[in-house]
């Protein structure tokens, strides 16, 4: 590592930081707060990849999977009430899905935009995030909320995500978590698309530093 990279690696901790402060607080019936800030991830990744290579990005998202670790690591320990029981605020499953999803989806991200690296300027951001994000969104949900995969941790009660509504509401029947996922998933596509605008202007001006130094 060395000190360029230093605000990549800033901004990946705080965004994972953030992140998972945010996702306690509900944003409407669909989607937690943290829902707005994780998708950054993907642009710190995308801008470290154009501006100092994939390893470097992989340095970034290494340090905000030791980050995410710790977070998930804390909340285990902190424990909430509700109807009355106790429960962790991170669960297993939630912690081990976090994780992986967010390795997973990021050094895919970091591979994909690597290939694409010498096409249009915004084909890599856009596919690698696009990707990444799809990824993400299926393994974390799938992985923290599934009743499939209940055995990971039997004594952690996820029936309500599998509850059976209307898809976000007002579309085909589906289980709860299917709703909560593709709500996340929607706001990380759109959030691609208007990510690369700062991609841009981050890369022009850092380029522009580049030639005149």
């Amino acid at each position: 590592m060395t000190r360029k990279h230093l605000p990549g690696i800033l901004a990946m901790a705080a965004i994972v930081l953030a992140s998972n402060i945010l996702v306690q607080f509900l944003f409407g019936n669909w989607l937690t707060w943290g829902a707005f800030t994780y998708p950054l991830a993907f642009l710190v990744t995308d801008l470290m990849n154009r501006l100092y290579g994939p390893s470097a990005a992989r340095q970034v998202v290494f340090a905000g999977f030791v980050v995410g670790v710790f977070c998930s690591l804390v909340g285990t320990q902190i424990m909430l009430q509700g109807d009355g029981y106790t429960y962790p605020a991170v669960t297993m499953r939630i912690a081990l899905g976090s994780g992986l999803a967010f390795l997973t989806a990021q050094l895919l991200d970091v591979a994909v935009f690597d290939r694409l690296r010498a096409g249009a300027w915004w084909r890599a951001p856009l596919a690698s995030t696009l990707i990444g994000s799809s990824v993400d969104t299926a393994l974390f949900f799938t992985i923290a909320f599934s009743g499939s995969l209940s055995f990971i941790e039997p004594g952690n009660d996820v029936s309500w995500a599998g509850e059976v509504l209307p898809l976000l509401g007002m579309g085909p029947e589906a289980p709860l978590w299917v709703s909560l996922a593709v709500a996340d998933w929607s706001v990380k596509l759109a959030l691609a698309l208007v990510a690369l605008i700062p991609f841009r202007v981050i890369v022009s001006r850092a380029t522009e530093t580049k030639i005149l130094a």
